[in-house]
């Protein structure tokens, strides 16, 4: 029997007192192939909801995919945004569906609505855990140990950013799997704003 590869990855998700930074890295990898450099693992939901993914690409693409379009829909029916909590409770549904024959991947789902900023953790089987920041993936490790270090209530958005691209670099120098640039989604009030940058 064959070897198991699990593709590796580093994505970040932290609240702040302005809104959430979303992170991810852009290496896809299989077993210890480079399959890509510019992997897209960072996705927005909604105007004011963005989440990113460890794990296999096309599980996520598919999952981002259904996700954005019943929140979507739920605003055409309500007339108003979803929540944020709705939205990781619906992607948790989703994915407690497939638990059987579950998508190969962890989640971060970050946002800012009338409770404030929230940042969610998925695993395969649709658990939801909320958190002020969380680190999913082969390099979640050391990207925690930076951001248990550093996180403090009451940072500001550049504040925060900055904590996530440290806590990005450090997780990609050291994990084989991650590297080649970050992605990044700065969520506010205003609206999601994606940066690309070089690890």
């Amino acid at each position: 029997m064959g070897e198991v590869y699990f593709p590796g990855a580093t994505t970040l998700g932290v609240a702040c007192k302005d809104g959430v930074v979303i992170a991810s890295e852009k290496r896809v990898t299989y077993g210890y192939l480079v399959v890509s450099k510019s992997g897209k693992k960072v996705f927005k939901l909604t105007d004011n909801i963005g989440a990113a993914c460890a794990g296999l690409i096309g599980d996520m693409q598919i999952l981002m995919r259904e996700v954005a379009a019943y929140t979507r829909l739920f605003e055409l029916d309500n007339g108003r945004r979803i929540s944020v909590r709705s939205a990781a409770k619906f992607l948790g549904s989703l994915l407690f569906q497939r638990r059987f024959i579950p998508y190969i991947t962890q989640t971060i789902v970050g946002g800012v609505d009338e409770e404030g900023p929230n940042v969610y953790t998925l695993d395969p089987f649709g658990s939801v855990m909320p958190d002020k920041y969380a680190a999913v993936g082969s390099g979640a490790e050391v990207a925690v140990g930076v951001l248990e270090a550093s996180y403090k209530d009451g940072l500001s958005l550049d504040e925060c950013r900055e904590l996530v691209l440290q806590a990005m670099r450090s997780a990609i120098a050291r994990d084989v799997t991650s590297g080649n640039g970050i992605d990044l989604l700065l969520v506010t009030r205003e609206g999601i704003k994606e940066e690309n940058l070089p690890a």
